[in-house]
């Protein structure tokens, strides 16, 4: 019985396989090593391996994610979900999210969740440390990661597109610095330096780990959703043998 869902011959049944095999398989590594990598290619298909076999494969579950839940966090996020799925104020960011990942190469879905994080998609957020906008840009770093035409333009911090687009060119700065999507997100909340003096590693702040799981856990979620619709089909890579 349909119950009135359309159907796509098998397409539909490969988008949910995909998404569930992926799960299952994040699922059954260690613990205190699970890690995954995946892209999706241009025939649809995706492709998932527990490291990063080359420059396609962006990080999918780090092994900080999920592993220590924020403290008062009970819900795992799925309110959190259901409203990045329905909320205007986040459907009106989609175009600026999806453009910023075409000129950085950072996930939207990435984006999405420190933008959730940060401001709760609210453009006129401003911090008690000055940080302004969707995802909380300081003047110095607008000094450092916006154009001159941006920094020309008053009241750009609070620009939608202009936040979004100068965000993702500093975490993909950092990506690139650091090589390590959590390094990055640590750089981003706590300062380079903290990363640089725990050897590039998570600092041992309470405030910026939690941060960074936060993220990373939301950001894995939404992915879940996207990968499932966006693949016709899984391939599982092995990890190369030492």
């Amino acid at each position: 019985m349909s119950h009135g869902r359309p159907t796509y011959g098998g397409r539909w049944l490969r988008k949910r396989l995909a998404l569930s095999i992926a799960v299952a398989f994040a699922a059954k590594l260690s613990p205190a090593h699970a890690e995954l990598w995946g892209y999706v290619d241009a025939d649809g298909i995706a492709h998932f391996a527990p490291v990063q076999v080359d420059s396609r494969f962006q990080p999918v579950m780090s092994p900080l994610s999920g592993i220590r839940r924020v403290p008062g966090k009970t819900d795992h996020g799925q309110r959190m979900l259901t409203w990045l799925d329905i909320a205007p104020e986040v459907k009106a960011v989609q175009p600026y999210l999806r453009e910023a990942a075409a000129a950085t190469g950072i996930d939207a879905e990435l984006l999405k969740a420190i933008i959730a994080v940060e401001s709760g998609f609210k453009p006129d957020a401003v911090s008690p440390r000055g940080a302004t906008g969707l995802m909380q840009i300081t003047a110095a770093t607008a000094q450092r990661y916006a154009t001159p035409d941006e920094l020309r333009r008053a009241g750009y911090l609070q620009d939608p597109r202009t936040n979004v687009l100068i965000g993702a060119r500093m975490l993909a700065d950092l990506t690139r610095r650091f090589g390590r999507l959590d390094a990055a997100l640590a750089a981003w909340n706590a300062g380079e330096g903290a990363v640089r003096r725990a050897g590039g590693h998570m600092p041992d702040i309470d405030e910026t780990q939690a941060h960074v799981h936060l993220v990373l856990e939301l950001y894995w979620a939404l992915l879940q959703r996207s990968l499932g619709s966006r693949a016709r089909q899984l391939t599982m890579i092995a990890a190369p043998l030492e």
